[in-house]
């Protein structure tokens, strides 16, 4: 039906590499090089020297693994030469049992991609891929300070000041002005208390209470680290920003140095971040149900500006492994299980999904009717697979997503479940009658 014949040599001049810590193992075609793997360092004059034997024996495409960080180097260096370059998933090229060695995998990863039997992971433009450095930074450079904050905690508690537990959130403009006091030697509740602002004011007496406790130099010493790093690491988060900004503003046409929203959340970038993402798309992303401007930016950060390297939404939705993969034996489904991918896109839509638990629209009335039919993770999953769908016909062709409402999703799903009964009906001889309503 349509399929083609398999074990078709499409890349005749393909290389296969094996990458490694401290040498790359690289096969070649036999009749092109005797012997025909060739060991590499992984020095830059190493990677130079692999480039120029590659193109002296006519090579054109070359396959390696994805391992940790080891391919990036290897990567640039090759695709700058004019090379095709493609990375693929180490589970799809793994060796048959009895056939593990460096030497055997570049042979076996370089017989697979000839034949076309290796799926490419997505590897954005190189722009997009200095985003994706910053980006990530920032990622563990806010996850860090997270961490700094729980350690203010457990020192506080562990001095029974019961702070954290009299404010929503300590790092605040009140909690923190509280910790540099008590730092800098006050003890008074009543005069610690006097520096809360705006609505924590309203909290004056509860955090007074919460301030008597059990002053111990050890403990305070571990407040103290923890504030101190956690001050150097919201610098380094500036800085971060500062790049990120300056390097979506040339990449998108904008002009750096834009004021964050005042609506904006505390971890937020301190720029319009949602104004650099439309730059970059041409288009607002933000006007999905569940997509924010830092699921946006996780988006063109992972998979780039171009989703038109995937040819249908369909096939989006599969590579972050947000699709059923069926496995039907005999004409019967045996399974349905999603694949397990570990993808940065996937996640951020998934926190997106999972952000729509109690919004009125119809996205959020679609996930709370999985939730209770399958369970929150599938509905999760589900959910997350709608709305990269709908940035797909967004980004590749403008699409603008439109929200029905919730009333309107569910008078729908109402008329379909009828028909579906009364198709049900007609076929055992039935006829539905609907029940008239009681007044009242």
């Amino acid at each position: 039906m349509g399929r083609a014949a398999p074990f078709t040599l499409i890349r005749p001049d393909c290389s296969g590499i094996d990458l490694g810590s401290e040498y790359h193992y690289v096969s070649v075609p036999s009749d092109r090089s005797d012997p025909d793997v060739a060991k590499f360092g992984c020095y830059t004059a190493d990677l130079i020297a692999m480039g120029n034997w590659l193109l002296s024996l006519g090579i054109r495409d070359v396959a390696m693994e994805a391992t940790g960080v080891y391919w990036i180097p290897v990567y640039e260096a090759l695709a700058s030469r004019g090379l095709r370059v493609t990375l693929v998933d180490a589970r799809s090229a793994k060796a048959l049992p009895g056939r593990k060695s460096d030497v055997q995998d570049c042979q076996w990863i370089r017989d697979l991609h000839m034949y076309g039997m290796l799926n490419s992971c997505v590897v954005p433009e190189a722009k997009i891929l200095v985003l994706r450095s910053y980006w990530r930074q920032r990622d563990r450079l806010v996850r860090q300070r997270s961490e700094q904050s729980q350690l203010m905690h457990k020192a506080l508690e562990q001095m029974n000041i019961q702070l954290h537990k009299a404010l929503s959130d300590v790092t605040g403009v009140s909690g923190m002005a509280i910790i540099r006091a008590i730092l800098a030697g006050e003890r008074d509740p009543k005069v610690l208390s006097a520096l809360l602002v705006h609505r924590a004011r309203l909290k004056k007496d509860l955090v007074e209470k919460a301030l008597e406790g059990r002053w111990a130099d050890h403990h305070l010493f571990a407040l103290e680290e923890a504030v101190s790093t956690y001050d150097f690491l919201g610098s380094r988060l500036q800085m971060c920003d500062r790049r990120l900004d300056e390097a979506m503003s040339e990449l998108g046409g904008g002009t750096p140095g834009s004021r964050r929203p005042p609506n904006a959340s505390k971890n937020a970038p301190n720029f319009d971040l949602k104004a650099r993402v439309r730059d970059l798309l041409g288009t607002d992303p933000t006007v999905i149900d569940g997509i924010e401007a830092s699921t946006a930016a996780v988006l063109v950060c992972e998979l780039g500006t171009d989703l038109s390297k995937f040819k249908t939404k369909k096939h989006l939705s599969s590579y972050l492994g947000l699709a059923p993969q069926n496995k039907i034996t005999g004409g019967n489904i045996k399974s349905s299980k999603t694949k397990k991918v570990k993808h940065r896109a996937a996640n951020a839509l998934r926190l997106a999904a999972q952000s729509l638990h109690s919004s009125a629209s119809a996205m959020g009335a679609f996930y709370r009717r999985l939730c209770a039919r399958i369970g929150p993770a599938k509905a999760t999953t589900a959910c997350a697979r709608k709305i990269a769908e709908a940035y797909y016909e967004l980004v590749v062709n403008g699409v603008v997503f439109q929200d029905i409402g919730e009333q309107a999703y569910n008078e729908r799903f109402r008329e379909q479940r009828i028909r579906s009964l009364n198709k049900q009906a007609h076929k055992y001889g039935l006829r539905l009658v609907e029940e008239p309503t009681m007044a009242t």
